[in-house]
């Protein structure tokens, strides 16, 4: 038995390759499966099959793509209602994967439908060896149950069961394999191992701990992180089947003056893609603003309209291909042209550009000692507001300001900040579609104000851990060039 992990950063989702001699099983792939074929191809060995924990909420997952490009047979809960061909599994049933034997837990409680498959190697015994448990147990967490509307305490109760009664049930030396790890917005706060055992999270899981029925589903339904919009299309995409990626078109450069005019048609939206500071110099009047380096596909999910195409603006090429590819992994797939030769083109073209100016850490301190009356949004998530922010400053994190624009005043000078001047700079571009002719991006955000020495640092800014990439690493792994 060989277990290999694949991590795709940004989302922070694990995937697991269960191999024996000849043939291997993938559990929860991602949406491109080329980093499975390669390596089952570096084993020698056959993918075989594909498991699937649940429905993901987060992301897109590869399960028909592998199954088209492999030919292995799709594990799935029965009470998902797949419609498209796959073994169907309920509690009890077993999979066997040459001396492997993968037997299945229905663990709903994350969502309805989800189970866990306990492996055994026969060849060493029948005591199981490890569990993929996919949402439901993390590392130093445990699954979020609120993701479906009117039923976050049903689910929470059903969560406490499916631990309580069937995974810490398991023997102390089984290993933990989750579907997640930091940085996830799956679980609230999860540790920065990929694995663990069922003995260290009882003894160590904070969730675990709380032994009461009661103050278990209080504690899961209530101060939980936002959910992305695209929480909310993401389960019922990877129920249906996702489009298979070679049915996608291709993305297509296209002129200034076309993009200007494709732009202008209903039915669009322009995305820019490049850095804080490049968009802050120069931009398309309108356009969303996603920094690439940063928590790119998340925001993609939770902020693009899912009914419009997408027109990307990047520094190159390459960065819009990749771009796509991100989007792509959270069901972004109409992202369909990108504009040739980039801002430089579309600014020697003669058109219209707009600009945010940027403010540093120590000016923005000078205006506020200056005036009582500076509108200062703070754009990070509560959790994060709560960990430390500029006092008088308001939260409105920045998908909220879709809906909550109207409780500020266009015509007021506004400064926005985040952790960093990514979330924010999203913000402004958010804002600016609405009238808002006096905007300011804080550049380094809180990270920079309390490196001024103007704050005490904020733990949640400061996270090694958190689901996000430097900027040298614009693709994810495993995805096509």
């Amino acid at each position: 038995m060989l277990l290999k992990h694949f991590f795709l950063p940004k989302i922070a989702h694990s995937s697991w390759l269960l191999a024996g001699d000849d043939s291997c099983a993938v559990i929860d792939p991602q949406r491109d499966v080329d980093i499975y074929i390669r390596e089952a191809r570096a084993l020698g060995v056959a993918i075989t099959h594909v498991f699937e924990t649940h429905l993901h909420a987060d992301f897109i997952s590869g399960h028909l793509e592998l199954a088209q490009r492999s030919g292995a047979v799709i594990v799935a809960p029965r009470s998902a209602g797949c419609p498209f061909p796959h073994r169907a599994v309920a509690e009890g049933d077993e999979v066997e994967l040459e001396h492997m034997r993968l037997r299945v837990l229905e663990t709903p409680g994350h969502t309805p439908e989800h189970v866990s498959y306990v492996v055994s190697d026969t060849t060493r015994g029948a005591q199981p060896v490890g569990v993929f448990c996919g949402d439901t147990l993390f590392v130093g967490d445990v699954g979020r149950p609120d993701l479906f509307p009117g039923r976050a305490a049903e689910l929470a109760e059903q969560l406490y069961h499916s631990l309580h009664g069937k995974l810490l049930k398991l023997p102390d030396h089984c290993e933990v394999y989750p579907a997640h790890g930091a940085g996830s917005l799956c679980g609230r706060a999860m540790g920065a191992k990929w694995w663990s055992t069922i003995g260290f999270e009882r003894s160590a899981n904070p969730a675990l701990r709380i032994v009461d029925p009661r103050e278990f589903i209080l504690s899961l339904t209530t101060d939980m992180p936002p959910a992305p919009d695209h929480f909310g299309r993401c389960s019922e995409i990877n129920r249906r089947g996702p489009a298979l990626l070679s049915d996608l078109p291709v993305l297509e450069e296209i002129p200034p003056r076309r993009f200007a005019a494709l732009r202008d048609e209903p039915g669009h939206a322009v995305l820019d893609v490049r850095s804080y500071a490049a968009y802050s110099g120069m931009h398309v009047s309108g356009a969303w603003h996603i920094d690439l380096n940063g928590n790119f596909p998340t925001f993609a999910g939770w902020v693009l309209p899912a009914d419009q195409d997408i027109l990307v603006v990047a520094d190159s090429h390459e960065h819009a291909q990749a771009a796509v590819a991100w989007a792509r992994c959270v069901g972004c797939d109409r992202l369909v042209a990108s504009l040739d030769g980039g801002m430089a083109a579309w600014a020697t073209a003669g058109l219209r550009t707009a600009a945010l100016p940027l403010v540093s850490a120590q000016e923005l301190f000078e205006r506020l000692q200056a005036s009582s009356g500076v509108v200062l949004v703070d754009a990070r998530s509560p959790q994060e507001f709560a960990a430390g922010h500029i006092e008088g400053a308001c939260n409105m994190p920045a998908p909220d300001l879709r809906s909550r624009w109207r409780e500020l005043d266009p015509g007021r000078p506004t400064y926005l900040t985040c952790s960093s001047g990514n979330r924010s700079s999203l913000a402004a571009s958010i804002l600016e579609p609405h009238g808002f002719t006096s905007l300011f991006n804080v550049a380094g955000g809180m990270t920079g104000y309390s490196a001024a020495g103007h704050s005490r640092r904020c733990r949640a800014c400061h996270s090694p851990h958190g689901p996000h990439v430097g900027p040298g690493e614009p693709l994810p792994e495993g995805w096509r060039e």
